[in-house]
């Protein structure tokens, strides 16, 4: 379990915070100079040097999304040119992909990250250039939602590129885009001109998400434990019945992939600071199936993130870091795991280094969430173990200061089950790698801690103050 620092601020992290940005304006302009785009997207690292893996091409966003980050954090304007330059040269095809559920991961992080800093003044107002990106950031949400699988009782949710009897965890990330095309006054135009509100389909995902894919330990199944995530669940498209859950990356349905839990986490915290936003009024027959009311969407939403929020702090090492599946079958070897620092270097299991960069935002944000809303007690629990979470990666072995290594954030995995990690001569398990999403989830971490420890504007992927 985590040791919680409670004595740990933002304003105690600048150094390594500088030393973060310092690095990754080298790894940037390394990847710039020597990526082939002919080559596909950059996913992860082999050796150092990042490469593809056709799957989706789902971490594109992320590449220029960093760029675009450093900028936010460092004001160097030419990561700005390059980040804004390779996003219009290279993004539209991602705007209209109709067969993944990633259109977050890839155009919030660019299109997004562009609107938000020309909204906080941080890039010159331009009337063109905006209407860029909010035209990007409508269709981006609308064409997601498209991908769609109803379920009785109002339930539904954006669909896996499995197909439409597949949700993944993942996509609760993707309902950002949603957000932000209704935001900008969007709708998805269906069937006879019928106009679907992206509002109550963002809500619908995320009940769906919150019912089938996490667990609170009410018996749903013998392994039913508070906090626990599914990766992937699935439904007869037939009849709308829940069948069983399921895992792509994960050791099995009923264990707990972290990545997985991440995205839950990550997830569901930003949107309950988005629905923090929102008119009592906005919920008024919006989705009167589950959610009558304002209060019981956020009652819903925080009861889901503290849930993996303690299950993570449970299955956590005591430097917050964890492996990449709770049930993972070496842990059983490793004796007492849990009681002290992970050890990337094992012979038994990997640890998953992006997991703890996405849930260390996510506990920041609970954190802040419960704060302002006087909740102090649990708001330093979960504040504090976001920034000791945040120390960890932001120094050896996790923070890559290797000027030869093109990633960041080292000791991450992919797609364990398959085998597509590295594991180096010599080891038994991947380690010393990196991945594009846990590099920009580093980034965006860092970005968030600089602006609260020199009191700037809070970060948020979503419009507004």
């Amino acid at each position: 379990m985590l040791k919680i620092d409670t004595k740990i601020t933002p304003a105690a992290l600048q150094k390594k915070l500088d030393n973060l940005f310092d690095l990754a304006a080298e790894k940037i302009t390394a990847i710039e100079n020597s990526w082939d785009p002919t080559r596909g997207t950059p996913v992860y690292t082999v050796q150092g040097q990042y490469t593809s893996r056709g799957w989706t091409e789902w971490t594109q966003g992320f590449q220029f999304g960093c760029a675009l980050l450093l900028f936010d954090a460092t004001g160097e304007t030419r990561f700005l040119d390059s980040g804004r330059d390779q996003t219009i040269k290279h993004m539209a095809p991602h705007i209209s992909h109709v067969g993944v559920h990633d259109h977050a991961f890839n155009n919030v992080s660019t299109y997004g990250n562009l609107l938000r800093l020309m909204n906080e003044g941080r890039i010159p107002e331009n009337q063109r250039e905006r209407e860029l990106y909010e035209l990007a950031l409508k269709l981006t949400g609308a064409i997601q939602a498209a991908r769609w699988t109803g379920l009785p009782g109002g339930l539904g949710y954006i669909y896996s590129f499995n197909g439409p009897h597949s949700l993944f965890a993942d996509a609760i990330r993707t309902v950002r885009a949603l957000t932000l095309s209704h935001q900008l006054g969007h709708v998805l135009m269906g069937e006879q001109d019928k106009k679907i509100n992206l509002l109550r389909r963002s809500l619908q995902h995320a009940e769906t998400t919150a019912r089938y894919n996490v667990y609170f330990g009410e018996n749903r199944d013998s392994y039913d434990i508070r906090g626990r995530v599914a990766h992937e669940t699935i439904f007869n498209v037939n009849s709308g019945t829940f069948r069983c859950a399921n895992t792509q990356q994960g050791y099995s349905p009923y264990t707990t992939w972290t990545r997985g839990l991440a995205w839950i986490f990550s997830g569901f915290a930003e949107l309950l600071e988005y629905l923090a936003t929102l008119e009592e009024s906005v919920f008024d027959n919006l989705v009167p199936e589950f959610y009558p009311d304002k209060k019981s969407a956020v009652d819903r939403f925080i009861a889901v993130t503290e849930a993996v929020a303690d299950f993570y702090l449970q299955q956590a090492t005591t430097d917050g870091m964890v492996y990449w599946d709770t049930g993972a079958p070496g842990l059983a070897s490793m004796g007492n795991y849990l009681d002290r620092p992970a050890d990337p270097y094992n012979d038994f299991e990997p640890v998953d280094s992006s997991s703890a960069a996405i849930c260390a935002q996510g506990f920041l944000r609970l954190g802040r969430y419960h704060k302002t809303n006087g909740q102090e007690q649990k708001a330093a629990r979960y504040y504090q173990a976001g920034l000791s979470i945040a120390a960890r990666l932001l120094e050896e072995p996790y923070l890559s200061s290797d000027p030869a290594h093109q990633g960041l954030l080292l000791h991450s995995v992919y797609h364990r089950p398959n085998g597509w990690d590295y594991v180096p001569a010599g080891r038994k398990v991947p380690c010393g790698e990196s991945c594009m999403w846990g590099d920009y989830h580093l980034m965006e971490l860092g970005v968030y801690l600089r602006r609260l420890a020199g009191n700037g504007s809070y970060h948020r992927y979503f419009l507004g103050e």
